[in-house]
C-alpha cells in the first residue's frame, strides 16, 4: 500500500527519482503551514494541509497528511544535521512500523551508547537530575590505578569544570555524609546504554531489557559489554548499582545479572568469560542478598539500601510533604533539615524511617507507587516482593546451570517452598507481595505477578490458572497494567497518580509476561498481547511525529502520561533522536516474535479490536 502511495505521488508531480535535493528554506516554510501550534513537531494535532515541496530540480514532492508530513519534517532535520544536501524520497512515506525498527536499529542505539574517556566527559558528566552543578566529579575506584592517571590528566581542562575523586574500598556512611554536596559521576570501563532524556548514566535493570533489544539487532557485543561493567560494579562498589552516580551508592537494583550473561552467552559464546561472569553473580549473590538487611529471618528477601541521606535526584518538591511537618518541628527550613540530616548534624527517627522505605521503593526500580501502602504510609521494606524472590530463584536456577553444582538447584527449591507458603494465593491464584512485619499477603495484584511465570516456578497446570487471573485482571487496550484499577483503591491509594501504577504499563512487565506466556505455551495470548503493545507505539508515533516515550496509559493507548517526572523521550524537536532504551527493545523484540500476518495488519494500523478472531 505505501509502495503504490509513493508511486503515485512521483508520477503525479514527475520527480521520477530516489533521492530529492530541497530548496533552501524548506523546512522552514514546511514550519510555518504546518505546525499549527508551534512546538517545531507536525502531528494530528495540528491537522495541517498538504504540502508541495520544492526541489532544486524544478519538479516538485507534493506530501499529504501529518504523518507524511512528520517524516518530511524528520527527513529534512536529519539532512541538515548530517550536512546532506538530498534526502530519500521513499524514507517520506515509509510504513511506521519499518520505520521505528529501522530508526532503532540504525540511530537510537548509537545516540543512547556512552562511554567514560578523556575525550567524552562534556557528554557523560552531564546530569540533568542535579542541574546546578558547579564543578563536575568523576569518582574512580583508587584501585584502580590507571583510570586514575588518565582521567587526572584530562581534569587539567579547565573548560570541563571537573575534579577526579578517588574512591575508597569502604563506602560507609561517613564517606558519604563527606560528599553530599559533591555528588558525580562514578567510573565504568565498557560502553554502556542510557535509558535517554534526564537519565544519562547506565541503570541495573534497565540494562537488561535493552540488551536484549541490542542482541536482537546484532550489538551482542554492546550487551557483553554492559555485563562487564556490572562485573566492574560488583568488584569496585560492592553491588550492580541502580545507577552509576554517587547518590545510586547506596542501592541496587532487581537483579538480572544471571539471566544477562545466559543472553549474551547463547549469541556469542565465550567459556572464560561466562565463568568470569558467574564467579561476579555469586558474589554480588552472597554479599548483597543474601546477607544483612536483605535478607529476613523468614528466609525469603526485600528491596532495602544504605541510609546516605535524602535522595538528591529527585523532581523539586518531591518530598516536601513529609518534610515539611518534620522541618517545623526542628524550626528550620526544608533545605536545612536536608543538609543537616544528609551531613550528620541531625538526628530524626521519623525521618530515618520515611527514607528506609523510600530506598527500599527505589531499588526495586518501581519509583513510585502505592502497591506498599498500609494504613496511609509507605512501607516498602516491610513486604517480601515477588519479583525479588522469583529472579533470586532464577539465579539460583540459572547458578545450578552455570557451574554445574546441584546445591544452587536446592536452594532454589527451598525459595519455591517459601514463595508458595508466603505469597501463593491460591483462592486467586495469584503471587502477591508479603508483609513479613504483620504477616500477611497484599491484597495489590501488580505485573510483578508475572516474575514466578517467567523463572519458571509454577508447573504447567499451575502456571495455566494462573496466567488467566492475571490476563483477567491486568489486560488492557494497549497491553498489560502494571496492577488494576482495584488494587489501588484495595490499599486506599491517594489521588495523585503515581507512574508505576494504573493506569500505566511498562516496557519490563511486558516483556517478562512475555517470556512467561511462550516459556507454557500461550502462544494466542501472547500474539495478542504484543501486538496491543506495538499498536499502541506505532500508532502513538505515527500521528505524533515518531514520538517513542518511556511510558504509555495502556487504557488511553497513550503516551500523554506526566505523573512525576513526565514522560521522558515526549520532549524534543523536529525529530526524537534516542526513543527510549527499554522500549526500544521491547519493541524490536515483541516484533521480531509477531507472526508475519499480525505484522501485515500492524503495518495497516489496525485496531487489535478489529482483528479478525
Amino acid at each position: 500500500m505505501f509502495r503504490l502511495l509513493i508511486l503515485f505521488l512521483l508520477i503525479t508531480v514527475g520527480c521520477a527519482q530516489k533521492t530529492i535535493r530541497p530548496a533552501r528554506g524548506e523546512m522552514t516554510r514546511l514550519l510555518k503551514e504546518a505546525d499549527s501550534d508551534h512546538d517545531d513537531k507536525i502531528t494530528v494535532l495540528d491537522r495541517p494541509p498538504s504540502f508541495v515541496l520544492k526541489c532544486d530540480c524544478g519538479k516538485k514532492l507534493e506530501v499529504n497528511g501529518p504523518y507524511a508530513l512528520s517524516n518530511l519534517l524528520q527527513e529534512l532535520k536529519l539532512a541538515s544535521i548530517e550536512n546532506r544536501k538530498e534526502i530519500e524520497i521513499a524514507r517520506v512515506f515509509e510504513n511506521p512500523v519499518t520505520r521505528i525498527s529501522r530508526s532503532i536499529r540504525e540511530r537510537y542505539w548509537n545516540n543512547l551508547v556512552r562511554q567514560v574517556t578523556p575525550a567524552s566527559l562534556k557528554q557523560v558528566l552531564q546530569d540533568s537530575k542535579l542541574p546546578n552543578q558547579k564543578e563536575f566529579y568523576l569518582y574512580i575506584p583508587e584501585k584502580d590505578v590507571f583510570a586514575l592517571q588518565s582521567f587526572k590528566a584530562a581534569a587539567a581542562d579547565p573548560a570541563l569544570r571537573m575534579k577526579v575523586v578517588p574512591l575508597p574500598d569502604k563506602l560507609d556512611l561517613n564517606f558519604m555524609r563527606s560528599i553530599a554536596d559533591r555528588h558525580g559521576l562514578l567510573y565504568l570501563p565498557q560502553p554502556y546504554v542510557v535509558p535517554g532524556g534526564r537519565f544519562n548514566e547506565m541503570y541495573g535493570w534497565d540494562s537488561y531489557f535493552e540488551s536484549l533489544g541490542l542482541i536482537h539487532d546484532g550489538r551482542v557485543e554492546l550487551a557483553r559489554a554492559m555485563a562487564d561493567n556490572f562485573i566492574y560494579e560488583i568488584e569496585n562498589y560492592g553491588k550492580i548499582l541502580n545507577g552509576n552516580r554517587t547518590y545510586y551508592l547506596n542501592r541496587s537494583q532487581p537483579p538480572f545479572l544471571t539471566s544477562l550473561i545466559l543472553a549474551v552467552d547463547e549469541a556469542q559464546p565465550n567459556k572464560a568469560w561466562r565463568e568470569k561472569a558467574t564467579r561476579a553473580a555469586i558474589q554480588e549473590y552472597n554479599e548483597v542478598w543474601m546477607k544483612g538487611d536483605r535478607l529476613t529471618k523468614i528466609g525469603l528477601n526485600r528491596y532495602y539500601g544504605s541510609d546516605f541521606g535524602v535522595p538528591p535526584e529527585v523532581e523539586p518538591g518531591h518530598f516536601d510533604d513529609i518534610l515539611k511537618p518534620i522541618a517545623a518541628r526542628h524550626k528550620m527550613t526544608i533545605a536545612k533539615l536536608v543538609d543537616q540530616y544528609n551531613e550528620g548534624k541531625l538526628e530524626d527517627d521519623q525521618l530515618k524511617e520515611i527514607l528506609a522505605h523510600d530506598r527500599a521503593v527505589r531499588e526495586s526500580g518501581h519509583d513510585t507507587t502505592y502497591r506498599w501502602k498500609v494504613r496511609n504510609e509507605d512501607r516498602a521494606a516491610d513486604f517480601l516482593t515477588v519479583d525479588l524472590n522469583a529472579l533470586l530463584y532464577k539465579y539460583e536456577v540459572d547458578l545450578a546451570v552455570l557451574t554445574g553444582d546441584s546445591s544452587w538447584k536446592t536452594r532454589a527449591e527451598t525459595r519455591k517452598a517459601l514463595m508458595m507458603k508466603y505469597m501463593w494465593d491460591d483462592s486467586q491464584k495469584i503471587f502477591t507481595d508479603y508483609n513479613w512485619r504483620e504477616n500477611f499477603r497484599s491484597p495489590f495484584v501488580s505485573a510483578t505477578a508475572f516474575y514466578p511465570l517467567w523463572a519458571g516456578v509454577l508447573d504447567q497446570e499451575q502456571a495455566k490458572k494462573s496466567i488467566h487471573a492475571l490476563v483477567s485482571r491486568l489486560e488492557a487496550p494497549g497491553g498489560l497494567l502494571s496492577n488494576d484499577e482495584a488494587s489501588q483503591k484495595s490499599v486506599n491509594a491517594g489521588k495523585k497518580q503515581r507512574q508505576w501504577d494504573y493506569p500505566s504499563g511498562w516496557a519490563p512487565h511486558q516483556m517478562i509476561a512475555w517470556r512467561a506466556l511462550r516459556s507454557y505455551g500461550e502462544t494466542e495470548t501472547l500474539n495478542r498481547l504484543i501486538y496491543k503493545w506495538l499498536y499502541m507505539i506505532t500508532k502513538n508515533a505515527h500521528d505524533y511525529n515518531g514520538t517513542v516515550p518511556e511510558k504509555y496509559d495502556v487504557v488511553k493507548r497513550s503516551h500523554a502520561v506526566f505523573a512525576e517526572y513526565g514522560n521522558v523521550g515526549t520532549d524534543f524537536a523536529y525529530i526524537t533522536q534516542e526513543g527510549f532504551g527499554w522500549m526500544n527493545a521491547a519493541y524490536q523484540v515483541g516484533l521480531s516474535e509477531l507472526p508475519n500476518e499480525l505484522r501485515i495488519s500492524l503495518e495497516q494500523l489496525v485496531p487489535p479490536e478489529q482483528l479478525k478472531k
